[in-house]
């Protein structure tokens, strides 16, 4: 069962001793269950957010996170145009690792709905730049992974092996992974700080016509390697691929890679081999299922075709063949993604999978919140508040015209239609030519 805010809150006073709780509620983070996420309202005003690990992946994640949050010093966190979260409390909660950090404030936009131009892409480009051009210490000094071209390429083979191994992958759709694995010059770049295969859901953004990056909330792959994995997600962005590509080559401080698109292709093919591989290292049978329908609609659509680079490719060009990819059925039971390296509700850019996410209202708590798990005072004195709109999941285009954000004197939010409709009037002043 899912732990409530009010426990949640509890745990934030054993992980920050002397944090006075004032109040507390949903978090709404898109984990797909892997966590138990709040956001608590201290005393001195200041908003945090605290996650549980519910899986065994997700402790894992939780722990990466924290050493990744270490990594950034004052003085890397200097020069980022944008801020991280800063962890202030760890603990444990029931055998499991929970995780205190700052909240940074914003809005998020899904990968599918990013409008073509100046604004969410361009900013989106260069704020993955701004990653990328972190030097090579911040990472190595906190002893987090760091791997040469040389060993990319060989995690890759050993993905499609361990894929093929299963019996599940089609054998044509495996000779044109192998093909590109064996062209060496699709391997042929230059190693950069990275985040490991994140999407556009971890952006935060501010503004309205000064429309910028305010922040960057998942860090749990932050290690060195190849700056095309942080790309992969662009196979769900076909109307703005383009721009966001142009907008990062022109901010990057590197040399230009000749093979960024091709191998950003590939690497988001080999979602479904991921998928397929945690499907079978934690034996559910209907992830293996779902897996094993994806890789077929994928072969068949690519069939004929190869990822061998072409130096002068167009960019649409590449992204077009996932787009042809048919729908596929949802398969029963919960076939969440349980995996650190990507979400669920990515795998949307490929068939027809839908994903869900609810609003549960904060609510105000007159009293302090105590590690057992209750919280002081009386329970008819609490009133309802905006939820807490945060993390990869809650991924909308803000309403006009300003962005939602935490606010404790705000009224209750609107209901779903309006949100629908205010999304829909925000994209469409994007389109028609707005910054």
């Amino acid at each position: 069962m899912a732990r409530t805010p009010f426990t949640l809150a509890a745990s934030v006073t054993a992980a920050v001793p002397g944090a006075r709780i004032v109040a507390a509620g949903a978090l709404t983070d898109g984990a797909a269950g892997r966590f138990d996420s709040a956001v608590v309202v201290l005393d001195d005003g200041r908003r945090l957010a605290v996650r549980v690990a519910a899986t065994v992946d997700a402790a894992e994640q939780l722990r990466a996170e924290a050493r990744a949050l270490a990594a950034l010093t004052d003085g890397v966190r200097a020069v980022l145009p944008f801020a991280a979260p800063v962890a202030v409390g760890q603990t444990v909660v029931d055998g499991s690792p929970a995780l205190v950090t700052d909240l940074v404030d914003g809005w998020h936009v899904d990968a599918a709905q990013i409008p073509d131009g100046r604004g969410v892409a361009t900013a989106l480009g260069a704020a993955l730049a701004a990653v990328h051009a972190l030097p090579v210490a911040v990472v190595r000094s906190e002893g987090l992974p760091v791997r040469t071209s040389d060993q990319v390429r060989d995690e890759t083979r050993r993905l499609i092996d361990r894929a093929a191994a299963s019996g599940h992958l089609p054998r044509t759709l495996r000779a044109r992974w192998m093909t590109a694995i064996d062209a060496d010059s699709l391997w042929e770049f230059e190693t950069v700080v990275v985040l490991g295969g994140v999407d556009a859901g971890a952006f935060v953004f501010t503004g309205d016509d000064d429309l910028r990056v305010s922040g960057l909330i998942d860090w749990h792959g932050l290690s060195v390697g190849d700056a095309a994995a942080d790309l992969h997600w662009l196979a769900a962005a076909p109307v703005a691929a383009a721009t966001v590509r142009e907008a990062y080559a022109a901010a990057s401080v590197r040399a230009g890679d000749a093979h960024l698109t091709e191998r950003s292709r590939l690497y988001a093919e080999l979602e479904f081999a991921k998928w397929l591989v945690h499907g079978l290292e934690s034996d559910d049978h209907d992830v293996v299922a779902d897996a094993a329908s994806l890789l077929a609609s994928l072969d068949e659509s690519t069939r004929g075709e190869d990822l061998t680079p072409v130096r002068h490719s167009d960019v649409q060009a590449a992204m077009d063949v996932l787009d042809r990819v048919p729908a596929a059925a949802t398969p029963r039971g919960d076939t969440s993604l349980q995996t650190d390296a990507f979400d669920r509700a990515d795998l949307s850019a490929f068939g027809d999978i839908e994903t869900g996410e609810t609003r549960d209202d904060l609510a105000v708590v007159d009293g302090d919140a105590d590690p057992a798990g209750d919280v002081d005072g009386d329970p008819q004195a609490t009133q309802p508040i905006e939820a807490a709109s945060w993390g990869a999941g809650s991924r909308t285009i803000p309403h006009d015209p300003a962005p939602p954000t935490l606010d404790l004197d705000l009224d209750p939010v609107a209901d779903a239609d309006e949100a629908e409709r205010a999304s829909r009037a925000a994209l469409r002043r994007w389109a028609v030519g707005g910054d």
